[in-house]
């Protein structure tokens, strides 16, 4: 689909952008608009212009996402690449742009000799969407550690928000309606140059880890549900006896039951499906409840409204 810059703003806007691209899942029908801002200043410029009532939808990484086949309806703003910046501040904290990888965010602590972000390296996506849902890997969860969020509004008004303001969960945080995440301030310990030697070797004993329990390199979202109180929810799944289980070209993974993975032309229909028979088949035979961690958005099917 052919980019349009414009004239007022330094970033790009494409029309009807098919999502699948961005998603890691590799499925999804096309966005109405897809926005990639150059910059936080270009991004509240844009948000600015955007009619009070346009549905938007933030993208940073597209994992923890399915985007279903109808594809989403309104504006996509695309921050992986536009929101980068990252810094020390002068209190000491980290400050890292909402479309910062997460193992960009953990490499950069770790050379500043501040510990406490390694289990960041074992998460799949951007500050944004870890802040959003108060991601974790390897026992460390990211909210534990904020300090301090900037948030944008739907008319582009940026506030800094103190961590005590929001209510926060195991992967789920609540609080200010109508405004989104851009940045984050994170505070860590600061450590001496043997113990950063430490975090070196720490970071890559847990990408190790993963590597060898989980599908990496495979097209998935990551952990599809949480695991419930006292539960892996991984554990559940292959009790069930659903490792392997395929819709399609969709199938529980064989090397870890919480992961889905497209096998090559999978549908987020395939997916969606799925998910919704391994959530079935579990409370079924246990009586658990399955709570995704997986956002669904989108229209199932596609319906162009005529003029």
């Amino acid at each position: 689909m052919m980019a349009k810059s414009l004239d007022k703003y330094s970033g790009i806007l494409l029309c009807d952008e098919p999502l699948a691209r961005y998603t890691t899942w590799r499925v999804g029908g096309s966005a109405d608009r897809l926005y990639k801002p150059q910059g936080l200043n270009d991004l509240v410029c844009f948000l600015q212009s955007l009619p009070k009532d346009e549905p938007v939808m933030w993208l940073g990484l597209g994992s923890n996402l399915l985007v279903r086949d109808g594809g989403v309806r309104g504006t996509v703003i695309a921050t992986q690449g536009a929101l980068n910046e990252m810094s020390v501040l002068e209190n000491g904290c980290v400050r890292a742009e909402a479309g910062v990888t997460c193992a960009k965010v953990a490499r950069f602590c770790g050379r500043n000799g501040l510990a406490g972000a390694e289990f960041l390296a074992g998460i799949p996506g951007t500050m944004g969407g870890a802040v959003a849902m108060n991601a974790g890997a390897f026992g460390g969860e990211t909210w534990s550690y904020v300090e301090a969020v900037e948030t944008v509004d739907h008319c582009g008004n940026l506030t800094v928000r103190k961590s005590g303001e929001f209510n926060v969960g195991y992967r789920s945080v609540g609080g200010v309606k109508g405004e989104w995440f851009v940045a984050v301030h994170l505070r860590l310990q600061q450590c001496d140059d043997a113990q950063q030697e430490e975090i070196k070797q720490r970071m890559k004993n847990l990408l190790e880890q993963r590597n060898q329990k989980q599908p990496i390199g495979l097209p998935s979202c990551g952990s599809v549900f949480r695991n419930p109180d006292g539960e892996y929810a991984a554990d559940l799944i292959e009790k069930a006896g659903l490792k392997g289980s395929c819709e399609g070209a969709a199938c529980v993974s064989e090397k870890h039951a919480n992961f889905i993975i497209n096998t090559g032309n999978a549908t987020a229909n395939d997916i969606e499906i799925l998910i919704n028979r391994v959530s079935s088949r579990v409370q079924e035979k246990f009586g658990i409840k399955m709570i995704r961690e997986v956002h669904i958005v989108g229209d199932r099917e596609r319906v162009d409204v005529k003029s």
